[in-house]
C-alpha cells in the first residue's frame, strides 16, 4: 500500500516534465492589460508577431484594460503558471503597488522573464498652441493655476506622473497647478488634445509620433535619458534641469504568473534572444519611438528599483501618509 502514493507521485512528475519539455503545444495568450491602441497594445502586438517565429505557435493578443492596468495582471497572476498566459507588463506594474496600500497586485507577484523596451515620453501641445517651449507653458499654468489642464489616464499613473514631477521640478503645486482630465489609454488621451479637450499632456512617444509627425502636435521635452533619434532638435527634461521629471520613463516588460517552470522560462529566454535581434521587432520598435532593452537589464532588480522611485514620489505628492 505504501508504494502506491509514491507511483503516483512519480507518474505526475514524468507527465510534468514531458508537459514542459513539449512547451509549447498550443498557442501563448498575452494579456495587455491597457485598452487598444495605445503604446501597451503597440509593443504587445510587435512582440507577438515577432515571438511567433521563434516560439513555434501563435501568440494571441487580448486586452484586458482596467484598474490602471490591474485587472488584466492580476488575472496573470492568477492564470495556471503553465506558460499559457503570459503580460505585456508595463511601469504601472510597479507604479500602481506603489502609490496604492491595497493595490490588488504586489510589484513582485510575477515570474520576471524579459524587458522589452523603454519607451520615451513626449510632452506635446497642438500644432495652434501658443506655447513653443516647455518654459512658456509652465509660465502659462503659472500664470492662472489651475485653469489649464492635460489628459492622462489617472493621477497616479505613468502619464500623470508625468506632468506632476515637471510641476514639481518648477516648484508648482503638482496636484493643483494644471487641472487633470482622465481618459483610458493611449488612442483617447492623444484624441484628447487633438479635439482642443486639454491644453497639452505628456504620454508615451508611440501614441503621438504619427500626430507629430503629421504636424498636428508640438512636441516640447522628451523624457528619456537621451534625445531621441526621431526628434533630435527636442531636449530631454533632464537637459533642461528637471529633476525629477529627468528620472520618468515607461517601459514594457514581459511577465508571467508566480513559480513559472524552470523550462517554459529557458524557452521564453531562448525566444527573447532571438527577438532582440529580429529585424521586425527593432523596427518596429524604431516606428514606435522605443529602444529595445531585451537583455540589458536584470527585470526583477530594475522592477524593484522603479516601485521604490514612484514610491518616493508618491509619499512626495502626498498620496500616501
Amino acid at each position: 500500500m505504501k508504494l502506491i502514493p509514491s507511483l503516483a507521485a512519480a507518474t505526475l512528475l514524468a507527465a510534468s516534465t514531458a508537459y514542459a519539455q513539449n512547451y509549447p503545444s498550443g498557442p501563448v495568450t498575452l494579456v495587455v492589460p491597457y485598452g487598444p491602441g495605445g503604446a501597451s497594445d503597440l509593443a504587445g502586438r510587435a512582440l507577438a508577431e515577432s515571438a511567433r517565429k521563434y516560439l513555434g505557435q501563435p501568440v494571441t493578443v487580448v486586452n484586458q484594460a482596467g484598474a490602471g492596468g490591474m485587472t488584466g495582471a492580476r488575472d496573470v497572476t492568477r492564470a495556471d503558471p503553465d506558460g499559457y498566459t503570459l503580460l505585456l507588463a508595463r511601469v504601472g506594474m510597479a507604479l500602481s503597488p506603489a502609490v496604492n496600500e491595497n493595490n490588488s497586485v504586489d510589484w513582485d507577484e510575477y515570474t520576471f522573464i524579459s524587458p522589452l523596451e523603454a519607451t520615451p515620453m513626449i510632452l506635446a501641445v497642438a500644432d495652434d498652441s501658443p506655447y513653443e517651449s516647455v518654459e512658456d507653458l509652465l509660465a502659462g499654468i503659472e500664470n492662472d493655476p489651475g485653469a489649464m489642464s492635460y489628459a492622462a489616464s489617472g493621477a497616479t499613473a505613468i502619464d500623470g506622473f508625468t506632468v506632476q514631477s515637471l510641476l514639481a521640478d518648477a516648484e508648482m503645486d503638482p496636484l493643483t497647478a494644471a487641472t487633470l482630465i482622465p481618459y483610458r489609454g493611449g488612442g483617447e488621451l492623444a484624441t484628447s488634445l487633438l479635439g482642443g479637450h486639454v491644453d497639452f499632456l505628456a504620454i508615451a512617444a508611440a501614441s503621438l509620433m504619427p500626430h507629430i509627425e503629421s504636424g498636428d502636435m508640438r512636441p516640447l521635452m522628451v523624457f528619456s535619458p537621451e534625445r531621441m533619434e526621431a526628434l533630435p532638435e527636442v531636449p530631454t527634461a533632464e537637459e533642461l534641469g528637471y529633476e525629477l521629471a529627468g528620472q520618468v520613463i515607461g517601459w514594457s516588460a514581459l511577465y508571467g504568473p508566480p513559480d513559472l517552470p524552470e523550462d517554459v522560462v529557458n524557452t521564453w529566454a531562448e525566444v527573447m534572444e532571438q527577438v532582440a535581434e529580429d529585424e521586425m521587432w527593432l523596427s518596429r520598435a524604431d516606428d514606435r519611438g522605443s529602444i529595445s532593452t531585451i537583455g540589458s537589464v536584470d527585470m526583477e532588480a530594475y522592477a524593484k528599483e522603479q516601485y521604490e522611485f514612484y514610491r518616493t514620489l508618491a509619499e512626495q505628492f502626498g498620496y500616501l501618509e
